[in-house]
């Protein structure tokens, strides 16, 4: 009998234990995707040091030129906006558009001056809703947010909207096998092929014109480079 209840109380720590688990990783989750309070602003500065390289290979993607307008759509931490202002210039413009109010709020602060003068524009805002112009822009990147979109038809129909007719759009995406791996996947993440994506991009009018890869192996993250058709 002793052995039994042993056993039982064992079982239920160890779901409670899981239980907390779940929960962590599901706030853990949450932040990813629309980054909030002192925990999000936490959170963007992780995004800054782990994305850093995978943003500026997806800028170097988009082949800008000085004094065209450029946007990041779903910025998180910031740091593909500095990025796109040294690459269009000192004539050239760049529109934020993040989900978040934390981050939109953290971005106003960190580049103060570059709002101040009109070079850069921030928007509160979804990537199925751009506050963005027909036609407007002349290259974007949105990295690591489509996980989070459950209609991306309507995402990719925006940003086949926004972008200039010679415009490019590049999407970053991590790679299936390796995103399943992360403990934070099964928590409001939807992992989709790169195939998929490209897909759901045409039928949009947005046609693949570069398949890049972004790190080392096999599971490497994938830059897609759009154009419209």
């Amino acid at each position: 009998m002793l052995f039994t209840c042993d056993r039982l109380r064992c079982f239920e720590h160890y779901h409670s234990a899981m239980g907390l688990r779940a929960w962590i990783l599901g706030g853990m989750a949450a932040q990813l995707g629309r980054p909030t309070g002192l925990r999000g602003r936490l959170v963007g500065g992780m995004l800054n040091r782990s994305n850093g390289g995978f943003i500026a290979a997806a800028i170097d993607a988009l082949d800008l030129k000085a004094g065209e307008v450029a946007a990041d759509l779903g910025f998180g931490g910031g740091v593909g906006l500095g990025l796109l202002l040294e690459r269009v210039g000192p004539n050239g413009q760049v529109h934020g558009v993040d989900f978040s109010p934390t981050m939109v709020s953290q971005a106003e602060s960190r580049y103060r001056s570059d709002v101040a003068s009109g070079r850069l524009h921030l928007h509160t805002g979804s990537i199925t809703k751009l506050p963005l112009e027909d036609g407007s822009i002349h290259g974007a990147i949105t990295i690591n947010t489509i996980y989070f979109i459950a209609d991306l038809d309507r995402a990719f129909a925006e940003l086949a909207r926004v972008v200039a007719p010679s415009g490019r759009v590049v999407v970053g995406i991590g790679d299936p096998q390796m995103m399943a791996r992360i403990p934070t996947t099964p928590f409001g993440f939807t992992i989709r092929p790169a195939d998929e994506v490209v897909a759901l991009a045409k039928t949009a009018g947005l046609i693949l014109q570069d398949h890049k890869r972004a790190g080392q192996g096999e599971e490497a993250a994938h830059l897609l480079v759009f154009a419209q058709s």
